[in-house]
């Protein structure tokens, strides 16, 4: 009886809080809307970035752009087939919690939408969000080292795809011990993305001199017959990740670095003149040597008119931490699932990729190490659709296709880096530390989407994730209740 008189008391609650908060003022863009816009839009929404065709720096713009803004974050999910165009994020965050998630919750979409049905006011422009400060030279830091291209690379403005790779030559006589690779695109617009390794003394040399242009050609695959794993990369709107607690990756003494450049579609003639940072550590401080595993198979066969899968396995003799995966597929890929099996019949997974787009592949990292036991299975599952209904396939009619380098051309790859397990070390986080406490749903702010994902947390213990426990728990007793929602409420308005 007891508990349900304080359930009840906790709605009643809740609901009265919710009701003040909405009378504050009705949802508008200055407190409401620029906040979701600017902390998951503007950074790539802006002149001179990727999104630079739809910029959303202001009221003005997104108010424009409001329809389009809605149909990209809240597509119907028979047309979207089951995820939102944008943010742009592939892995299902059902499956596993990775770092640097990009999401809308239900709540903020909900709110842009109320906006729209509002007449989409601006509210009062003085308690407008003010934009992120975006950082120039690094986000993370001061790089040991900065490599920047010999000289501009031309990109036409015939709006299709453009791969090349550049050589940094023998960048140290020593060993070097990476903690993080930094890609400064010299055009934001243009660069989609990039990919690194490391690789021995002149390898790519006869690359160079078959190519009249600076640097090579080299869709899909660096060219080069030996060369580390991927050392690090750059995705529109991601910072890089900064290995922590003791972890490095080693270049050896000598080598060379190839940076993959894949410049987007653009309309208009271009150059960029890239940079790579690279960040170092002393080598007594190396506890652990990040190293990697890779799942592959080049023997397969894809047939036309078909959706095949690939599913490979690697079995695991010593205890394993898991730190970073690269799923890698090219247009005709569909879908990838990576998980673990132990020897005792439990599943562990690592992430899984409902809807694969090769424009949108990346390094992923889980929130904390996974660990993995000795005598446990890796399994990865990949998918292709070889048919006429996957509008990406390069063959019309479908044809035959095999392993390659090329764009007709198809592979399964997955790079897996580990550590050797140490006891603890499932409790070590392998994301950013900055965390906003009360800032639920990680957009860099508090505001009223916060407020609702704590009374639904409230009224529903299972709609929050462990680390979005941790945020809501403003007041530091232990526990998350209506305290905490009147104590967020008050940290908002302290803010206006």
């Amino acid at each position: 009886m007891k508990e349900n008189i304080m359930k009840n008391r906790i709605i009643k609650l809740a609901i009265i809080v919710i009701i003040l908060f909405h009378q504050i003022d009705a949802v508008n863009f200055s407190q409401d809307i620029s906040p979701i816009i600017y902390n998951n839009c503007t950074e790539c929404h802006r002149q001179g970035e990727i999104g630079a065709f739809l910029n959303l720096t202001n009221y003005s713009e997104v108010y424009n752009n409001r329809n389009w803004i809605l149909a990209a974050i809240a597509t119907p999910e028979d047309l979207r087939h089951g995820q939102p165009i944008m943010p742009p994020w592939q892995p299902d965050r059902e499956y596993s919690s990775l770092v640097g998630e990009r999401f809308l919750t239900d709540e903020e979409v909900q709110i842009f939408s109320d906006w729209i049905d509002d007449g989409a006011p601006q509210g009062d422009p003085s308690l407008e969000y003010p934009i992120p400060e975006f950082p120039e030279g690094s986000a993370i830091g001061n790089p040991d080292y900065v490599l920047t291209m010999e000289e501009s690379t031309f990109i036409e403005g015939n709006y299709e795809d453009y791969y090349r790779c550049f050589v940094f030559e023998s960048i140290s006589d020593d060993d070097l011990y990476i903690t993080a690779m930094e890609v400064r695109p010299g055009n934001n617009e243009a660069v989609h993305h990039t990919l690194i390794v490391a690789v021995p003394p002149n390898s790519a040399d006869q690359l160079e001199m078959e190519d009249s242009q600076y640097g090579y050609d080299c869709y899909g695959d660096f060219r080069v017959p030996i060369m580390t794993d991927f050392l690090g990369g750059y995705a529109p709107g991601t910072k890089p990740n900064k290995w922590k607690h003791g972890l490095a990756q080693k270049i050896p003494a000598g080598w060379d670095l190839i940076v993959q450049m894949h410049y987007a579609p653009v309309l208009d003639d271009m150059e960029d003149l890239s940079q790579v940072n690279i960040f170092t550590t002393e080598t007594n401080l190396v506890e652990r040597e990040v190293e990697s595993f890779t799942m592959i198979n080049t023997s397969f066969a894809l047939p036309p008119h078909q959706i095949t899968e690939i599913h490979e396995t690697v079995y695991v003799p010593d205890d394993l931490s898991i730190v970073s995966f690269f799923p890698h597929s090219h247009l005709l890929g569909q879908s990838w699932e990576v998980f673990a099996v132990t020897s005792i019949n439990d599943t562990i997974p690592f992430i899984k990729i409902k809807n694969w787009d090769f424009d949108w592949q990346n390094f992923y990292y889980p929130d904390y190490m996974i660990y993995i036991p000795a005598g446990s299975t890796v399994h990865a599952k990949a998918s292709y659709d070889n048919t006429s209904n996957n509008p990406n396939n390069p063959n019309s009619p479908p044809q035959y296709v095999f392993w390659g380098d090329d764009t007709t051309d198809e592979m399964f790859y997955l790079p897996i880096s580990y550590v050797p397990y140490q006891e603890g070390d499932e409790n070590l986080y392998l994301g950013s530390e900055e965390v906003i406490i009360g800032d639920i749903n990680y957009d860099g702010s508090i505001n009223i989407v916060d407020v609702v994902l704590i009374v639904n947390y409230v009224l529903n213990p299972d709609s929050l994730g462990d680390e979005q426990i941790l945020v809501s728990d403003l007041n530091n007793d232990q526990s998350i209740d209506i305290l905490d929602v009147v104590e967020l409420i008050n940290n908002i308005l302290m803010l206006w």
